[in-house]
């Protein structure tokens, strides 16, 4: 099994969530970050001052997958995520040991 975590805009979200959704994807949790990566943020004027924003609002996604799933899930991601600008996010890939359902104790693939 196989974590996967990705880091993208909030604004595309919905095209990811949806993409994830039709590969039948179960389940996955999602928190708003913040941070910056070559972009090092950008400066915004408020009632005629300038401030710099260094740490952007970010979306992180994590899914726990079949090892045979990644690729296409990775994919997905990236096809629905990219603007081809800067910022578009990070994804990382982590093995997962083992995942026990809480309810009912299943454990391995059974309980993602």
């Amino acid at each position: 099994m196989t974590t996967v975590v990705a880091v993208i805009r909030p604004n595309r979200f919905e095209a990811v969530k949806d993409a994830l959704q039709d590969l039948g994807v179960s389940g996955m949790t999602v928190s708003e970050v913040r941070g910056h990566g070559r972009q090092k943020g950008h400066t915004e004027t408020y009632r005629g001052r300038e401030y710099d924003i260094s740490l952007l609002p970010k979306l992180k996604v994590e899914v726990v997958a079949k090892d045979d799933r990644v690729e296409a899930i990775v994919d997905a991601i990236i096809t629905n995520a990219a603007t081809g600008s800067n910022g578009d996010g990070k994804i990382f890939l982590y093995k997962t040991e083992e995942v026990i359902r809480i309810r009912n104790q299943e454990r391995g693939e059974i309980a993602i």
